[in-house]
């Protein structure tokens, strides 16, 4: 594959990867707004390696189910396919390469994550830890440039001169991809830090390829200021991150929409993908920001389903008429082992006892819905396994990030849910919520 697809990054307007956030209801509503290109959240290599391909015809998407947990991984469908860049996070080339062979079918063009700070990537190799590994850097990206037959890209950090950084950006260029995405900010700086433009500006005039500026989010507040910021780092396209994040309409030659629009059209396009609720309420919450200490946000933050968040915004006959048709599709379409396909999220009730780890989605714990110390998750796990002779339950942990997963093991089986929690002690009666939920312990009431 040769950088002659760089068309496909010029003068393009571009939603950026963003964790949590750029899942398919933002992107779809991001292209709807103007946006021109949209990137997925990043993904690791072994996520989608071990995931199974599915066609969920309910919901018109292709998914990308973990096969080790039931968990969704990826969820795409064909309005965003000639738009749609997936970034991956890699060490690898023999596994970036997988990636690439496995899914380019249905993207427009892969990326590699280079500027990833956070301690996961840089222990990983990956990230930011590219940066000062030119050789691997050269060995991904040629790698995957031989085996495309869409764009390859990748997206890195300045480094601390415009000479060192440009030294990589012309590495980079070599390898043959179609483009590179530049975030003025080094590996130690955050969003409260300037954005380098002219680091930027000084390194799209050397090159030959598109340069996409990244970082200005700062800046931004409307349209204009978009192009505004491209104008400033000299660049062929512009990647906007937090201001697409708390309104996609930013992308609106017209101007902003109110975010009650914004939260109402986001929530819809979430149910009809059946978008994972932890996700849909971490991307409302980074609409609202400050409006989350105001009376209505504070009922947002206690919701615990889509059912709930439908309730605060008045969407309950949509949701309602949604499942409703739902069910109707599922009963014309019953095959065999049909709800595995069908719903690869929803913990299969009939599954013997084995060591695999069942993920229950969207178990958040919130202390506050638990009067007393007796009517907690974990209370009453214990006092199920004792009563049914399983013993104590035997919970381990997972940190990334300084966020907690924990796995709790009952009876020769293992529970989790996906939310990762800010200490143990709440990432453990998360795995006992999930737990207790497939089990339908809280609905016996046996506390």
């Amino acid at each position: 594959m040769s950088a002659k697809n760089s068309d496909h990054y010029r003068n393009k307007l571009i939603l950026a990867p963003m964790v949590r956030i750029g899942t398919l209801p933002i992107r779809l509503l991001s292209l709807r707004y103007g946006a021109d290109l949209v990137y997925s959240e990043e993904i690791i290599d072994w996520r989608l390696l071990r995931s199974k391909r599915v066609k969920n015809e309910m919901l018109g998407t292709t998914e990308y189910v973990d096969e080790t947990d039931g968990s969704l991984v990826f969820s795409t469908c064909e309005e965003e396919k000639s738009r749609l860049i997936l970034q991956i996070g890699t060490s690898d080339p023999d596994r970036a390469v997988q990636v690439l062979l496995k899914m380019q079918d249905l993207i427009s063009g892969i990326d590699v994550n280079m500027g990833c700070p956070k301690e996961f990537s840089l222990k990983g190799g990956m990230g930011a830890a590219l940066l000062t590994q030119p050789e691997k850097v050269k060995a991904i990206l040629s790698a995957l440039v031989k085996y495309a037959t869409i764009p390859v890209t990748c997206k890195i950090r300045v480094l601390p001169t415009i000479e060192e950084t440009l030294e990589l950006a012309l590495l980079i260029q070599s390898c043959g991809v179609s483009a590179v995405a530049i975030h003025g900010r080094n590996i130690n700086e955050r969003p409260q830090h300037a954005n380098r433009s002219h680091f930027i500006k000084a390194i799209a005039e050397k090159l030959e390829i598109p340069v996409i500026a990244n970082g200005g989010s700062k800046e931004i507040s409307c349209y204009e200021d978009i192009l505004k910021f491209r104008a400033e780092a000299g660049a062929s396209s512009v990647m906007v991150a937090r201001a697409g994040e708390w309104n996609p309409s930013i992308f609106r030659p017209e101007g902003k929409l109110d975010i009650e629009i914004i939260i109402k059209a986001f929530i819809k396009e979430s149910i009809l993908s059946d978008n994972p609720f932890q996700h849909t309420k971490y991307t409302i919450q980074n609409i609202l920001r400050d409006l989350q200490e105001t009376p209505r946000g504070r009922v947002f933050l206690s919701s615990q389903t889509m059912n709930e968040l439908c309730d605060i915004w008045e969407l309950q006959d949509f949701y309602k008429d949604t499942k409703l048709k739902w069910e109707e599709f599922k009963k014309k379409h019953k095959r065999p082992a049909d709800e595995d396909i069908k719903d690869p999220k929803k913990p299969k009730l009939d599954m013997p006892f084995d060591k695999s780890i069942i993920c229950v989605p969207d178990c958040e714990f919130i202390r506050k819905h638990y009067s007393t110390n007796e009517s907690l998750p974990k209370s009453i796990l214990l006092k199920w396994t004792i009563k049914e002779s399983f013993g104590v339950p035997k919970y381990s942990m997972e940190c990334s990030d300084k966020k907690f997963l924990a796995i709790v093991e009952v009876g020769g089986r293992k529970f989790m849910t996906d939310v990762w929690e800010k200490s143990k002690k709440l990432a453990e009666q998360g795995a006992a919520f999930a737990c207790c939920r497939y089990l339908k312990l809280m609905e016996k009431k046996i506390f």
